[in-house]
């Protein structure tokens, strides 16, 4: 018989529904409270005419709201395609598309939002963040497997949106390994949920991972300012926070700034980028914790390594690989190296997906014999830690956001003025990467850095937009034509 994530939280409920769950605002909700708020929307759902191997798509911030219909949609036999709510219309369309759920929800008062989805003729319900789900009406789709729990989107390296089936085995064997291999967490850990749930690190370690495990989660809605964070933090006694490299940083500034940090908090993950290394000992002095360092992907559910705990760190890297993942380390001619090399990580494992959605071309790409291709640049020490030394495409990774450099240089180059584009990242202290520009111009009419930046924030979500742009004659090539991005970063 198939794991049910819904029946291993609904069990757990049923066990000590007395329990704390969330803290949402200022106050805690038991575990009980949780089960008949997803009951609650497990009832409409039905009513709607929402069935087995249908989705629902959530572009919902960090809420009691989204918790509960995540739930309600595993008991009815369905995925959940949690999406980006700042992505922009045309972005979150072309996604819905492509992912073809049978309803949209979004939160109360974005009627603008609302009204452009369902001129599409898409059921958009807005919803309020911890209450009851109104009535609606659900559209018929093409049904898919309903072992499908969560349907991620993220990037491919042309930028167009890449569905991820993430399948409830996967995610149970993800968690259950990531409790196991996390030596420091004692019973009881009160983790803070303020990852975005689009975001698979946000969605699994930070939500779904204190439900199954029976850890409290104090609900943050948005990061932003980081006093949001740290407030929620003290309130809820918080001891556990997954976080990107930018959100520790921006605490860190608030901190600095005078914001008293949170005295309860003692184990600080991050995961999503590179977490520089120079970050680390002001960590220790502004917030009294060491950073444990991991590395993930979407699709790998997405734990794949983790400093095990503060006692077994090895800074610099992202620690030791979780059990049950099979790890080859290739060359670029798909040849195993020998141990201690550096070369492209290949996993194999329960945590993997199978393949992308509607997109067998790139499956076919990515996955051979079971085994995924990361693109990422590793070398694996002798005592198993990982270190990652790059990754085998041009993604800039902006604040733990995967920015693709096609989707910004269509987008520029659609500019009157722009002849052409190529974009790259450069380091920053604080979102880890920054978007720039180097634009030659056309001529006519005459543009400026501030003309391009206003552009592209018309059409690009605000982590995709350059911060630098510079004006230049010629691109670097290769003798076959091809902009050469490497001599660009030299400059």
């Amino acid at each position: 018989m198939n794991v049910r994530l819904e029946e291993k939280i609904i069990s757990q409920c049923d066990r000590s529904n007395g329990e704390r769950a969330i803290w949402w605002r200022g106050a805690w909700w038991s575990r009980k409270v949780l089960a008949d708020l997803a009951l609650q929307y497990e009832t409409r759902l039905k009513e709607s005419g929402f069935r087995e191997g249908n989705r629902i798509a959530a572009l919902m911030p960090n809420c009691p709201a989204f918790l509960g219909l995540m739930i309600a949609v595993w008991k009815a036999g369905g995925t959940l395609t949690p999406l980006n709510l700042q992505a922009g219309l045309a972005s979150t369309m072309d996604t819905l598309a492509h992912s073809d759920v049978s309803a949209v929800f979004l939160p109360q008062g974005m009627e603008q939002l609302a009204q452009g989805l369902s001129s599409s003729g898409l059921p958009a319900i807005g919803m309020p963040l911890d209450g009851p789900l109104p009535s609606f009406q659900s559209r018929s789709c093409e049904k898919s497997d309903p072992e499908i729990a969560v349907l991620f989107y993220t990037s491919g390296t042309t930028g167009m949106p890449k569905g991820v089936p993430i399948t409830h085995s996967n995610l149970l064997d993800n968690v259950t390994k990531s409790i196991i291999h996390f030596k420091d967490l004692v019973d009881d850990d009160i983790f803070v949920n303020v990852l975005p749930n689009f975001h698979t690190l946000g969605f699994t370690t930070s939500g779904l991972l204190p439900l199954l495990g029976g850890y409290p989660q104090a609900i943050v809605p948005s990061f932003m300012p980081p006093e949001n964070a740290i407030e929620a933090i003290k309130a809820a006694e918080v001891s556990v926070m997954i976080a990107v490299p930018t959100m520790v940083a921006l605490m860190l500034g608030a901190i600095a700034r005078g914001v008293e940090p949170p005295s309860s908090l003692r184990l600080l993950v991050t995961g999503g980028d590179r977490f520089p290394e120079r970050l680390d000992a002001r960590t220790k002095q502004l917030l009294g914790v060491s950073v444990l360092e991991g590395y993930g992907l979407t699709e790998t559910s997405p734990v794949v390594a983790v400093n095990e705990g503060v006692a077994r760190r090895k800074l610099g890297t992202v620690g030791t690989v979780l059990e049950g993942f099979e790890v080859e380390v290739r060359g670029p001619e798909g040849d195993v190296l020998p141990a201690g090399s550096e070369g492209t990580l290949w996993l194999r494992g329960p945590s993997v997906f199978g393949g992308y959605f509607r997109a067998p071309e790139i499956t076919r790409e990515k996955i051979r014999d079971g085994w995924f291709n990361t693109d990422n640049v590793i070398r694996i020490d002798e005592e198993g830690y990982v270190t990652i030394l790059d990754r085998v495409t041009d993604i800039i990774i902006v604040g733990g956001f995967n920015v693709y450099p096609t989707e910004i240089e269509s987008v520029v180059q659609q500019m009157p003025g722009v002849r052409e584009c190529a974009v790259v990242g450069v380091q920053h202290p604080v979102s880890g990467e920054i978007v720039k520009a180097y634009v030659i111009p056309s001529g006519e009419p005459k543009i400026s850095t501030r003309d391009v930046i206003s552009f592209s924030r018309e059409h690009l979500a605000h982590y995709k937009i350059p911060r630098i742009v510079e004006f230049i004659d010629e691109m670097p090539r290769s003798s076959i034509g091809k902009i050469l991005k490497r001599e660009l970063k030299k400059s």
